[in-house]
């Protein structure tokens, strides 16, 4: 196994402790897609594991997928720019550099990932007319360049095409054969836990539904898909047919503390998983 990248921003719904269930009997298959790329954790467990032959990943995030376009193809400008002491943990030129407008691609990213690393929670959130809305976070001693890390998403990323534009571009990349992995905006489970606010349109019902009809027509395909979403009635709901399994993940973003902690999520495919050997075992340990 190649030395894993890690995401190189925290984002809300990240799957790295996940990853042992979204990878648990995975199909062979020839090319890899993920339409809401976000931190891009089960993408850099796959590449580590030399499971993919080319990767299309997208995010109707622009500026994210800018910065993994900059990633990709400056990083060394990139690790510069971020070395330099304008971006320095501190209030004040938190607010400075969150209403400058970067002139280049590299400033851009730049700007993203620093506002990431030091932002309250690391949420990324807009408001309705675009403009990042989130206050500075305080905390200690934020990792803002991680060189080790970024050289890594960079060698990852050396084979693979990005697009930014929203799922629906799933179907002109994938054949069949191909995997594809949605990790959309979570549908809320209570009217607090709104993370939707990535791109100033958000990501409602009408949305949710949008996807699953995008998920029925690449399984119609013969693609092998996989999806993530928070556990509410109205997502078991939609993928009811596919029958969604329950598993348990950290919520590690919300405004309170004593709200953080274990939450039920689920998980859509719609290929029957090969039992693994030690699930296997754990089964007849359990019988017995």
């Amino acid at each position: 196994m190649l030395e894993e990248a890690r995401p190189f921003v925290k984002w809300a719904g990240g799957k790295r402790q996940l990853l042992d269930e979204l990878t648990q009997g995975l199909p062979y298959f020839e090319n890899y897609h993920e339409p809401f790329i976000g931190g891009g954790a089960l993408f850099f467990r796959l590449e580590a594991m030399n499971r993919i032959k080319r990767a299309y990943l997208s995010d109707s995030n622009a500026e994210l997928i800018n910065a993994y376009s900059v990633i990709k193809n400056e990083v060394f400008e990139l690790m510069s720019e971020l070395a330099s002491p304008l971006y320095v943990n501190d209030e004040a030129a938190y607010y400075k550099i969150r209403a400058s407008r970067p002139k280049t691609n590299v400033e851009r990213a730049a700007r993203f990932i620093y506002m990431n690393k030091t932002a309250f929670n690391g949420l990324y959130r807009v408001n309705s007319s675009g403009g990042f809305n989130v206050p500075f976070g305080k905390y200690d001693n934020p990792k803002i360049l991680d060189s080790q890390n970024l050289m890594l998403v960079h060698r990852a990323l050396q084979k693979d095409e990005l697009y930014c534009g929203d799922f629906t571009i799933a179907l002109k990349n994938a054949k069949r054969g191909d995997f594809v992995y949605f990790d959309p905006p979570y549908f809320p489970i209570s009217k607090t836990s709104n993370f939707t606010g990535y791109t100033k349109d958000g990501f409602g019902e009408n949305e949710q539904k949008k996807l699953l009809k995008t998920y029925k027509e690449l399984d119609s395909k013969g693609c092998f898909v996989l999806l993530s979403n928070s556990y509410s009635d109205f997502i078991s709901e939609l993928y009811a047919e596919f029958e969604p399994e329950t598993v348990h993940a950290n919520r590690m973003i919300n405004c309170k503390g004593d709200q953080r902690g274990k939450i039920k999520e689920l998980i859509v495919r719609n290929w029957e998983p090969k039992i693994t050997q030690r699930k296997l075992v754990e089964e007849i340990v359990a019988i017995n």
